[in-house]
């Protein structure tokens, strides 16, 4: 076959170090748009960004040239030190290590992009915690309360 053809749509999830409410509101979207940035440097298709003072969501399609894992680590990365140099936090602004990375068909992408732009609505009803809780259950992954929860 001459050429590559895909279809991948990965939601990642990530939060703030300790899940500190650090990710001012009046800053976000200038830090979207920077991650926007980042990812589209990485020739990859940001459709979705959004997120509370602990936590973000970011649904990309994603091409089959590049590492999921390297583009996760170069968003937490260059947006960590992007939040330092601005200095927007009093304490050095950090990424909880790991990362949540869940797959999606193009029929649901209305759902998902509906799903994430309603974040704040979202979090009156649920913590980060309970909505990372149903996510893994929902896709039938086992995890460990205690090590994807710590505090640090």
């Amino acid at each position: 076959m001459a050429d590559t053809y895909s279809q991948i749509y990965i939601q990642i999830i990530f939060a703030v170090k300790g899940r500190a409410n650090l990710i001012p509101n009046n800053k976000k979207q200038e830090l979207y748009k920077y991650i926007t940035g980042i990812v589209t440097n990485e020739q990859q298709k940001l459709i979705a960004i959004n997120g509370m003072p602990d936590h973000i969501h970011i649904l990309i399609g994603l091409k089959p040239n590049k590492s999921l894992s390297d583009l996760v680590r170069d968003v937490k990365s260059n947006s960590s030190r992007f939040i330092n140099e601005k200095r927007w936090t009093a304490v050095k602004f950090e990424w909880q290590k790991g990362f949540g990375a869940f797959s999606y068909g193009h029929s649901q992408l209305s759902r998902v992009i509906r799903y994430i732009e309603q974040q704040e609505e979202h979090h009156h009803k649920l913590t980060f915690k309970e909505e990372y809780s149903r996510i893994l259950e929902l896709y039938r992954i086992s995890y460990n309360p205690n090590h994807t929860f710590k505090e640090n």
